[in-house]
């Protein structure tokens, strides 16, 4: 049964019960917007890892232009699919993909680069390790990555082509924010 869930201007989402996903908590998305405040408007972005797909759906309320989420879950995905519908408006996109992110990401996604990649895999996967170097390919030169993880877990300072400029702790939750360096000729 799903289950009720709200994100800015007290707008209503289903989020998928039983199915272990943990939405971003409501304070983290909350900083999360401001800090990019005015920056996510008319941008590329991508939920990885998408869960109950609140992270989308917060970036499409903030005027995303386009937003993809990557989400295992087929029950989740028709959530998010019906969630995305109700709050996108006219003249934004969005595309739900149904599948393992270790595969679609290691064949690519067939999509152009994106401003903002946010990363929320569920903290004991084991997924970080494996899905971080191939996410460098999906952002633009000077895009952001943005991770969430456990406080306390360490991420590098760099990964290839990405370099932290910023981390922020909410309780449990922690963000670290990635910027994709120029290309070098």
């Amino acid at each position: 049964m799903p289950m009720g869930l709200r994100i800015s201007g007290k707008r209503a989402l289903q989020t998928p019960a039983g199915l272990g996903t943990r939405p971003t908590p409501g304070r983290v998305r909350q900083a999360l917007f401001n800090i990019l405040r005015g920056q996510v408007e008319g941008c590329r972005w991508l939920d990885l890892c998408c869960g109950a797909g609140t992270v989308g759906a917060e970036a499409l309320c903030q005027g995303a232009a386009f937003v993809a989420g990557i989400e295992i879950a087929a029950s989740a995905c028709r959530l998010i699919q019906a969630n995305w519908t109700k709050v996108a408006q006219p003249g934004q996109a969005f595309q739900v993909i149904q599948g393992d992110a270790r595969k679609l990401l290691s064949r690519g996604l067939g999509l152009d680069p994106f401003d903002y990649v946010y990363f929320a895999p569920p903290y004991a996967a084991g997924l970080y390790a494996p899905l971080l170097p191939l996410i460098p390919p999906l952002l633009k030169p000077g895009g952001t990555l943005i991770v969430e993880h456990r406080s306390g877990q360490e991420l590098p300072d760099q990964m290839g082509s990405l370099l932290r400029f910023d981390q922020r702790a909410y309780g449990q939750t922690a963000l670290a924010f990635y910027r994709k360096l120029e290309e070098q000729r």
